[in-house]
């Protein structure tokens, strides 16, 4: 790969630690919740942590409900992004929840899902939302990182392996 087109330089490239909020991971997601009740319990995290408005939260489950009823965002494989735009964040924020064995979430492929990133991003900064978005589902591509996040028993084993991951441990070659 030529120097001028390197991954990690001048395409803005974002990380984990830009918008991942790590008091608010949650590795201990209850497999007999519903959709609603996972994306209710990792907001609620993420307003405990301070990164979202307690006032907006019903507002932005709605927001995370309506968009899963335009289609799953279980991805397969274990795992899931639930993501929207919300016009009371500044800023892009997000969660990783785990569910040792699994919950139900729809998945495109019918497994039950073991990760997920849950996504709040500002109304107007698309391009930071998707460039969070083709970042996480690159790393996930990574079969050794997804089943390594899936493993995960506590938040600071999450909070590792987004770090070893934004420092490129499991970037394809």
């Amino acid at each position: 790969m030529s120097n001028w087109f390197s991954v990690n330089e001048g395409l803005n490239q974002m990380k984990f630690s830009d918008f991942v909020v790590r008091d608010a991971i949650v590795t201990d997601l209850d497999p007999d919740a519903s959709k609603e009740e996972i994306i209710r319990r990792l907001c609620e995290a993420l307003c405990d942590a301070g990164a979202l408005s307690r006032e907006h939260l019903d507002d932005i489950v709605r927001a995370l409900i309506k968009r899963e009823e335009l289609g799953t965002t279980g991805i397969g494989m274990g795992v899931a992004v639930p993501h929207t735009k919300h016009p009371s964040v500044d800023k892009l924020v997000a969660t990783v929840g785990i569910s040792p064995d699994g919950v139900d979430f729809d998945a495109l492929d019918g497994e039950k899902v073991h990760a997920l990133f849950l996504l709040v991003s500002p109304t107007d900064l698309p391009g930071d939302h998707l460039r969070a978005l083709e970042y996480i589902t690159r790393q996930l591509h990574n079969p050794t990182f997804a089943r390594f996040l899936k493993q995960a028993k506590t938040a600071e084993d999450v909070w590792v392996l987004l770090e070893e991951a934004d420092a490129g441990k499991y970037a394809s070659h």
